[in-house]
């Protein structure tokens, strides 16, 4: 389970600043930028990605697609700081493969290449742990909002992966019933999510 993040900024406020973000108010990014650049670099990209240079690129990247895309992010019960953290992390992967792309195209010229390339070390691989425990809750408070028919519906043919016959005896109904009731759970889960 990934460790709580302490000294995020009250929801209220967060909320204010991203509405008048939402407003086209770019002077609130700084405030945004002033909050969690710090608690980003050290918490989430730099321990990922130990090269000041590359890990204050992701930084800068971060909170540029996060300014770019801000009308796509809805205030709700989790701060902002979580969704930023997911972009930076996915900047992160995105550098890690095109460093590994980049390192299949030098493998295949001459072993003197070779050499010289591995002077440095690259980037360790991403840890992907915090983003599934993330995912994981996610999915659950979806789930815990639904119908609990529906929910129940959800985990034993998606999550558990039982076959159809077995899930409709669970419900007691019939395999076609149960597919309508798996059809109308997954569109209150598609209509709930994110959460």
């Amino acid at each position: 389970m990934p460790a709580a993040v302490p000294d995020l900024i009250d929801l209220h406020v967060e909320r204010e600043v991203i509405l008048r973000l939402h407003a086209g108010d770019r002077s609130a990014a700084a405030e945004l930028v002033s909050w969690y650049s710090d608690k980003l670099f050290r918490q989430i990209i730099f321990p990922r990605l130990p090269v000041q240079e590359q890990a204050e690129d992701i930084l800068r990247d971060t909170f540029r697609l996060a300014l770019e895309r801000i009308t796509q992010f809805t205030p709700g019960d989790r701060s902002i700081f979580f969704w930023l953290r997911r972009i930076a992390v996915n900047r992160i992967i995105d550098l890690h493969r095109a460093s590994q792309r980049s390192q299949g195209f030098y493998q295949s010229h001459t072993a003197e290449e070779a050499v010289d390339r591995t002077m440095g070390a690259p980037p360790p691989p991403p840890d992907r742990a915090p983003e599934v425990e993330e995912t994981r809750l996610m999915v659950e408070t979806s789930l815990s909002r639904l119908n609990p028919r529906y929910a129940l519906a959800l985990r034993l043919r998606l999550i558990e992966d039982r076959d159809r016959e077995e899930c409709a005896a669970i419900l007691g109904v019939t395999v076609g019933n149960f597919d309508v009731i798996l059809h109308r759970a997954a569109k209150a889960f598609r209509g709930g999510w994110p959460p």
